[in-house]
C-alpha cells in the first residue's frame, strides 16, 4: 500500500490553495500534481492511495481542498470525505472519479464533497472547481447534476405484474368482459376471474374501468394498432 507523502520541498506561497491529492492510482496521483504546478495559485501538499491514508494526512498537512477519488478499496471516497469533514469541516472534498452512476453522486454529497467532477474535465475546469470550493461554492459534473435531478423526481410506480396479468390487463383495455377473456386465452372463466381480481388489487384500482385508466396513464400494455 502506498504510504501518505507529504509535499513539504515547496514553499508555501500566499494565497495559495493548499491541495490534497487521493487515489489509489499513482499515475493518476502523477498527473494531477504535475497538473497542480501549471497553475501559481494551487500547491499540492501532499498524496495519499487510500481512504486511510487521506484522513491521517489531512489530519497532519491542513489543506484546503482534497480531490478525492471515490472507488478505492477498503474505505472508499465517500467514507474518507465523511471522516475528514467531520474532524475538519474547513477542508473542502471535490469527489474526483470515473463514474457518474446516481448512487455514488448521492453518496459523495451526502458525505460531505462540495463538488463532483469526472476525470475527463479539462485542466482549466478543474482549477476553476478547486478555487470554487476554497470559496465554498459548489461544483458538478452536468452528469451529476443530472444525477440529482432524477433522484428529486418522483418515481414511477411499480406494479409487479405477472405475464399473464399483463395480458389479462391487455384484453381489459381492448374492452373485453371475463367470458371473452376466458376464449382467447383458453382458460376458465373462474381463473380470468382470478386474475381479474389479482390486478386489482395490485393497481390499487377499484374497478376495471380505473385499472384501464391505470395501465394507459403508466403504459403497462402495449395497445394493438
Amino acid at each position: 500500500m502506498d504510504q501518505p507523502r507529504e509535499a513539504g520541498s515547496a514553499v508555501s506561497r500566499p494565497e495559495s490553495i493548499r491541495v490534497v491529492v487521493v487515489d489509489d492510482h499513482s499515475v493518476v496521483r502523477s498527473g494531477l500534481a504535475a497538473f497542480l504546478l501549471a497553475f501559481d495559485d494551487l500547491q499540492l501538499v501532499g498524496e495519499a492511495g487510500s481512504g486511510q491514508e487521506a484522513v491521517a494526512l489531512c489530519a497532519s498537512v491542513e489543506p484546503d481542498v482534497v480531490l478525492m477519488d471515490l472507488i478505492m478499496p477498503e474505505m472508499d471516497g465517500a467514507a474518507a470525505t465523511e471522516a475528514i469533514r467531520r474532524t475538519r469541516p474547513d477542508v473542502q472534498v471535490i469527489a474526483l472519479t470515473s463514474f457518474k452512476e446516481e448512487d455514488l453522486v448521492q453518496r459523495a454529497l451526502q458525505a460531505g464533497a462540495i463538488g463532483y467532477l469526472l476525470k475527463n474535465v479539462s485542466g482549466d475546469e478543474l482549477a476553476k472547481a478547486i478555487r470554487e470550493a476554497r470559496a465554498g461554492r459548489p461544483t458538478l459534473a452536468p452528469e451529476a447534476a443530472q444525477a440529482l435531478i432524477n433522484a428529486t423526481r418522483p418515481s414511477a410506480p411499480r406494479f409487479e405484474l405477472s405475464p399473464r396479468e399483463r395480458e389479462v390487463l391487455a384484453l381489459l383495455v381492448e374492452g373485453l368482459n371475463n367470458p371473452d377473456i376466458a376464449d382467447r386465452l383458453v382458460v376458465s372463466r373462474s381463473t380470468i376471474k382470478f386474475h381479474v381480481s389479482s390486478i386489482l388489487s395490485k393497481l390499487g384500482a377499484a374497478s376495471r374501468t380505473e385499472a384501464v385508466a391505470l395501465a394507459l396513464q403508466h403504459g403497462l400494455v402495449r395497445q394493438s394498432s
